[in-house]
């Protein structure tokens, strides 16, 4: 018979993390039909995948395109990377389910945490939901390239049954408070969220300075949302938690663990330091105990180090009144001019000295070079410190100096996080760890990890052996749709969603972030490209080719889950 499409002469690497074996694909009504030797059969279309791996798409865990999806439905750059399927409503920071009364708090609440503008998430947003599942149905009429998984937030869900007290510290919820709460996820849920999440990190703060709603709930509140969450959906919907284990670490732990016991899949964002091994000894006990008898938590992380980027483009790290002055010109272009004007460098570079420089941080920041491709300095061998030494110059000096040879295009990138880089793929390898924490839609000029699946697959697996390919498939496809609850999604088998992508494996690589303004407002951010990606399918339709858009936009909101 002949098939609608069929991915030709391709290594099949099915996303179970079996061995990689010589296969061809035929999809027929977004489904794949036939995995074997299809030699001679015939198709409308075919895919030459000669020389290329063929793999499903890549499964999200952890994006923040709740509002971008309103003006970018192809969903980029996530889309860029092979993700088919975009877990959206991290951290807690969501837009539903919310009154109209509250709509701008929750967009001021996105921009403080989020980097993304008020006025643009106001006007490019349609706004016309109440309920969760509302949300929901307002995405899925924005027919978005990739499929879409929402949880509902805690920030959200709190200010709406608490107001403006719900992120004062000290003060908990009521009792009929808590009910409101407790109806509200399950509202949630029922309407097709996959679970909730929640945000106890400390660097997550609201326009005047407080932390998110939900930073400070107590475990009373805490395990009634957990319980509600198995309520309405069953045993394995999802709480996310963006922990704090700097200063709660135990009782963070115990979040985790009572989760688990009510029968939650619990999922954190985790990492290890630079002491030792990193903490990953500790996590290898904590998840292995945790992940018996049916109990679920699973930790996602960087995989590579990350933090902010600074030059030209929107964020220059010094911030004396000059360097404000010089960041308020409206083009990198305008910023390198004035550079190169010696009285004005020289205002620049003393300012800057005279605030102290860099300081320790010099020592963090890793040029990303000016090449085709970044740098992105796994041997350590380049920080800026160390550069400056080389070079006999004071950071300073050298920092802009290289600004200017680069016309403003070079990017330095702060190792924040998974900077200890032998203890984070310790990490990396643990059973229940995920390797993506791509945040798109967040920090949006301020740096970009949504190429994750390319680092990983490119210079993590295929550079440095870190993984094998199949296992990283794996951990990005297969191990995130069981995390999820996807059915019939994050493998390639008969009668599952053609959700695939046709990868140039030897030559995939992540492209230098570029700083665009095409957000409502005239609004900026980095946006990072791939070479490598063949075609990438959703539902059998082609999304990207050749790293390109096609036009098409077959992604559902998925609100179906395997649950227990």
């Amino acid at each position: 018979m002949a098939h609608s499409l069929i991915i030709s002469g391709g290594t099949v690497v099915d996303g179970s993390g079996a061995a990689a074996k010589r296969a061809d694909i035929a999809v027929d009504d977004g489904r794949i039909s036939r995995i074997g030797n299809l030699d001679g059969v015939e198709a409308a279309t075919t895919i030459d995948a000669t020389a290329k791996i063929v793999t499903p798409g890549f499964v999200d865990l952890h994006t923040h395109l709740d509002a971008q999806i309103g003006w970018d439905p192809e969903m980029r750059p996530s889309s860029y990377h092979g993700v088919t399927t975009a877990l959206i409503g991290n951290c807690g920071v969501t837009f539903a389910p919310c009154s109209k009364d509250n709509r701008r708090y929750l967009a001021e609440l996105m921009e403080a945490v989020e980097d993304i503008a008020a006025n643009a998430i106001m006007d490019g947003l349609p706004w016309n939901w109440t309920t969760f599942g509302e949300y929901l149905d307002c995405v899925e009429s924005l027919n978005p390239a990739l499929n879409v998984v929402g949880m509902c937030g805690h920030s959200a869900i709190r200010f709406e049954a608490m107001g403006d007290k719900s992120c004062d510290e000290g003060v908990q919820a009521d009792e009929r408070e808590l009910q409101r709460i407790v109806d509200l996820v399950k509202e949630s849920v029922e309407g097709g969220a996959a679970g909730f999440s929640t945000s106890r990190f400390l660097g997550h703060r609201v326009p005047d300075g407080r932390l998110t709603p939900g930073t400070w709930a107590d475990p009373r509140e805490t395990r009634a949302i957990q319980e509600a969450v198995v309520e309405a959906g069953g045993r394995g919907g999802m709480f996310q938690v963006a922990p704090d284990m700097r200063t709660r670490y135990e009782v963070e732990k115990q979040m985790f663990e009572t989760g688990a016991e009510l029968g939650c899949q619990v999922l954190f964002s985790g990492g290890t330091g630079p002491e030792g091994d990193g903490g990953v000894s500790r996590w290898e006990e904590f998840l292995g105990r945790n992940n018996e008898n049916g109990r679920r938590i699973t930790s996602i992380c960087h995989t590579r180090p990350s933090g902010s980027f600074f030059g030209l483009a929107q964020q220059a790290f010094l911030r004396t009144p000059a360097w404000r002055e010089l960041m308020k010109l409206p083009t990198i272009a305008d910023r390198v001019a004035a550079l190169k004007d010696p009285a004005t460098r020289e205002k620049l570079v003393t300012e800057a000295k005279e605030a102290g420089g860099f300081g320790r941080v010099a020592r963090m920041l890793h040029p990303m070079g000016t090449g085709e491709f970044p740098d992105f300095d796994l041997d350590n061998n380049n920080n800026l410190q160390k550069l400056a030494d080389e070079a006999g110059k004071d950071p300073v000096d050298l920092y802009v100096d290289r600004l200017i040879a680069s016309e403003g295009r070079e990017l330095w990138n702060l190792w924040a996080f998974g900077g200890a880089l032998q203890n984070q793929w310790n990490y990396m390898r643990l059973p229940h760890v995920v390797p993506m924490l791509g945040d798109a839609g967040a920090h949006v000029g301020q740096f970009t990890d949504a190429d994750s699946p390319t680092f990983l697959l490119g210079e993590l697996t295929r550079d440095r052996g870190v993984y094998t390919l199949p296992e990283a498939v794996h951990r990005i496809s297969g191990k995130s749709a069981e995390v999820l609850g996807l059915k019939e999604r994050g493998e390639l088998r008969e009668g599952w969603h053609a959700d695939i992508n046709v990868i140039d494996y030897e030559n995939l690589c992540s492209r230098h972030p570029e700083y665009v303004r095409d957000f409502p407002h005239n609004g900026g951010r980095l946006v990072v490209k791939s070479r490598g990606y063949d075609a990438t399918l959703v539902a059998g339709q082609v999304v990207i080719e050749n790293g390109e858009y096609t036009g098409n936009r077959p992604g559902t909101v998925i609100r179906e889950f395997i649950r227990g």
